[in-house]
């Protein structure tokens, strides 16, 4: 048997070598193409399964975050709060002085996370920055007359809406019934 007839042999249809030859390297073709194809697109799906996985770890991140300093915003106002019950004769003691000194890097290390007061006092009430818990009775109570307690964001986002009292903006006359008012910001 010669090499010829051991090709037709092994092609079983006796088709010319030449023939085969084009035949298989169309078929490697499209095959390759086939791989090709799969190749990419097994590539394009996971560049955006990585795009996905790394949002869905920022978005968990930023809400740990939001969670963690909502948490804090208490003992900032116990700061607040203990700083304004010192009376004016006992500021200049070492006691209160440390006390401002904790309350100030506290609240450094808010604003470095990116809190930010919210600024209420005077401003036009907004039911989404503002929580009214009074209201002047008959004022329209359209402006926020008083802070009960700050409110606080992080970036755009609201951490804490601020404890107001609305009413009607009457700069001449003040009202000497109100509570006391604490302002958010660091003395």
């Amino acid at each position: 048997m010669t090499e010829t007839d051991a090709q037709r042999a092994i092609d079983g249809n006796g088709a010319a070598p030449a023939a085969i030859e084009t035949a298989d390297a169309a078929a490697l073709a499209a095959e390759r193409d086939a791989f090709l194809d799969q190749l990419q697109r097994s590539r394009a799906e996971f560049a955006n399964f990585r795009r996905r996985t790394e949002q869905e770890r920022a978005q968990i991140r930023e809400i740990a975050t939001q969670a963690l300093l909502a948490q804090f915003l208490p003992v900032l106002d116990d700061f607040q709060r203990a700083l304004a019950a010192v009376p004016e004769a006992q500021q200049q003691e070492p006691l209160a002085q440390g006390l401002g000194l904790i309350e100030r890097k506290f609240w450094g290390v808010l604003e470095r996370a990116g809190v930010a007061p919210i600024a209420a006092e005077g401003q036009p009430f907004d039911p989404a920055l503002h929580e009214a818990v009074e209201s002047v009775p008959g004022t329209a109570g359209d402006t926020v007359v008083g802070v009960y307690q700050g409110g606080y964001k992080l970036g755009q986002t609201l951490l804490r809406p601020a404890m107001v009292k609305v009413g009607s903006r009457e700069p001449d006359a003040a009202d000497d019934s109100d509570p006391e008012v604490i302002d958010p910001s660091p003395s």
